[in-house]
């Protein structure tokens, strides 16, 4: 016990802390917590992405005119051959005459979950008189338009209610095995 090491010296290893050479890795735990809570914000992330980021882009529905091409119709001198040639034919014309020519145009975008959203609206109007000369050009405006509300009524059909006992037991039976066929065909002939 005696030595190059004295008696002192060993106590004075001992009072030193014990520390390990290879300390234990962490406990894999935490990252798999964190794994979870990201792995859970992209997904309920995920249907949020269509709304606006990754949205669809405009499309032109209708028959949109330029102004430019606009300018070339005058007035008293412009004919419905010469409309035609520089704006194609009319989405709509009125109803109980060809006195006036419509073109109806719009800028729409798909909205997720709900209707295509209506995001800039034009309609020209192209008057011509009795001998098919332009008489005049004008656009309307937003003010000009009416809205119109959708009815949502249905037309009932006789013999389509049902009573309570009617839905109730109504299929009883019904689907049950199929006939069964003779193999001859026609009724049996009696022996002589």
């Amino acid at each position: 016990m005696t030595g190059p090491r004295g008696s002192g010296n060993r106590s004075c290893e001992m009072a030193r802390p014990n520390v390990p050479v290879n300390p234990p890795a962490p406990h894999p735990e935490p990252r798999r917590r964190t794994a979870r809570a990201a792995l859970l914000a992209l997904v309920l992330a995920a249907p949020l992405g269509g709304c606006a980021l990754f949205g669809a882009p405009d499309e032109l529905r209708g028959n949109r005119v330029d102004a430019e091409i606009l300018r070339e119709i005058v007035p008293n001198v412009s004919s419905r051959a010469d409309v035609a040639a520089l704006l194609g034919s009319p989405t709509a014309t009125s109803t109980f005459d060809q006195s006036e020519w419509y073109y109806i145009s719009a800028t729409s975008h798909v909205r997720p979950g709900r209707l295509p959203g209506v995001n800039d609206q034009r309609v020209v109007v192209v008057r011509f008189n009795d001998g098919g000369v332009v008489q005049g050009v004008r656009e309307l405006g937003e003010s000009e338009m009416k809205s119109v509300q959708m009815v949502e009524r249905t037309t009932p059909v006789p013999g389509n209610e049902r009573s309570l006992l009617q839905a109730l037991f109504g299929n009883i039976g019904r689907f049950g095995p199929a006939p069964t066929q003779p193999d001859a065909p026609g009724p049996a002939a009696p022996a002589p």
